[in-house]
């Protein structure tokens, strides 16, 4: 009975790690520097001259078909890949960061910080209305779960422990993202 308390909580740990709230000390930049504007206005107007009334409809059938299972897990399902070991975290290259599942540009480099959470952590999106923000009361906690504005795929949560100027924390999942290299961001 010990060992499967043990266990639980374990489970439960790695569960609500992206949750886990730092001190501001524990932030450093990595491609961003904290209080840098997001990207350039002429960049952000040009991505939301981009429609995105082509909203994207699928049946999980489809989506199964497009995606890998990690990426449906997380996308679809809600999942969250382990911390430490997905492909942006440690990310330092200047580019675009967009879903997934159907490419909406959300989030960029110059937002990018180091965490320690173990995930991609941004202090903001590109813009508000690229990413969608719902209520999760999933796990027993009321958090903030990001969602994709376009697809409606899940990329993570964001939480009110980030760095300046916004004091937000978007902990998104490198398996809901896709990276496109710019020198520009």
């Amino acid at each position: 009975m010990r060992m499967i308390q043990i266990i639980c909580m374990m489970a439960l740990l790695s569960f609500t790690a992206c949750a886990q709230e730092d001190t501001q000390a524990n932030y450093t930049a990595t491609t961003a520097s904290a209080g840098d504007e997001p990207l350039e206005q002429a960049v952000v107007e040009a991505l939301n001259s981009e429609s995105l009334q082509d909203t994207v409809v699928k049946t999980e059938a489809e989506w199964k078909k497009q995606l890998t299972p990690e990426q449906y897990y997380v996308l679809r399902q809600e999942g969250t890949e382990p911390p430490f070991r997905n492909k942006y975290n440690s990310n330092k290259k200047k580019g675009l960061y967009s879903c997934a599942a159907c490419g909406n540009p959300m989030f960029s480099s110059k937002t990018k910080f180091e965490s320690g959470t173990g995930w991609p952590s941004f202090y903001a999106p590109i813009a508000k209305e690229r990413v969608k923000e719902v209520e999760d009361r999933s796990l027993g906690e009321l958090r903030t779960e990001v969602e994709c504005a376009r697809c409606g795929s899940h990329i993570g949560h964001v939480f009110p422990d980030g760095p300046k100027p916004t004091g937000l924390r978007y902990c998104l999942n490198s398996a809901a993202l896709n990276f496109t290299e710019s020198k520009v961001n």
